[in-house]
């Protein structure tokens, strides 16, 4: 990777991808599609996928990258993600729920090399929150997520909750309870919680309603927060991936728009 001087000196952003499931597959073809100018999808790492680019070791995936994007899950985070940016290789993390495991949050943010980029995923608002944060601390910060009720069954559920979610007519609240404790029940949908939680108040302090809609057709999120500055709610309603419904559609096109900005930093709305 060439020296950079607030961003990379290369006119092309070389991409490498760690998995290729409901959000690698739309980034890897997007990529290829040139979907951000001025980036290429160099090689992807996925053990089970094909891929005409596929490496099948860390090193070789590191070697032909200047940004690894992990989206593969808690997992592939723990597994790979301290090592990607001891090598100096900048890191994009998708599966941000896994930071709610302390160490790991502390093992990446220690590790010295390359620069370590959260993606938003699919909520924003955060300046205006942290910004809040400036002026006085927040008192209470939740966030209520409203999934198609299938999408939320999980076999360490009571028969109760799963009857509700599998023949119930009415939303059921499947879990009700700090970020820290929803990220470790439900990984696959912990992201939009974790991101949330690192932006403002932290995992223990932040309260999550999981809900499960039978007539649900999106992915809805609620955050409130109040403290000094204020109370704001901020409402996102996304589609859900068609090859993944506890996954949004948007949050793959969130990881092409962290691409733009790292490749070009934006004008930015200060």
């Amino acid at each position: 990777m060439g020296a950079r001087f607030g961003g990379y000196s290369d006119p092309v952003l070389r991409v490498g991808l760690i998995g290729c499931g409901a959000i690698g597959l739309v980034v890897a073809r997007e990529l290829s599609e040139g979907a951000v100018q001025g980036a290429d999808l160099a090689a992807v790492f996925d053990l089970i996928i094909d891929h005409p680019l596929r490496v099948d070791d860390r090193e070789s995936l590191i070697s032909r990258s200047d940004v690894v994007v992990e989206a593969a899950g808690h997992g592939a985070l723990r597994e790979h993600g301290v090592a990607v940016r001891e090598s100096g290789t900048d890191l994009l993390v998708v599966s941000i729920g896994a930071l709610a495991d302390e160490d790991l949050e502390g093992a990446l943010r220690g590790a010295e090399g390359g620069r370590l980029f959260l993606c938003t995923g699919a909520i924003g608002g955060f300046d205006i929150l942290r910004a809040a944060m400036l002026l006085g601390p927040l008192d209470e910060v939740a966030i209520t997520s409203t999934k198609p009720a299938a999408a939320l069954s999980r076999p360490w559920m009571d028969e109760a909750v799963l009857e509700a979610l599998e023949k119930g007519s009415e939303p059921a609240t499947v879990f009700d309870g700090p970020a820290r404790q929803a990220c470790a029940l439900f990984p696959e949908s912990a992201n939009v919680t974790a991101t949330l939680s690192l932006a403002t108040v932290g995992f223990d302090r932040v309260r999550v309603q999981m809900v499960g809609d039978p007539a649900a057709t999106r992915v809805r999120h609620v955050v409130t927060a109040s403290g000094a500055a204020g109370s704001y709610e901020l409402s996102f309603e996304n589609a859900a991936s068609p090859d993944n419904p506890r996954t949004s559609a948007v949050t793959a096109y969130s990881v092409l728009r962290a691409l733009t900005d790292i490749h070009r930093p934006p004008v930015s709305f200060l």
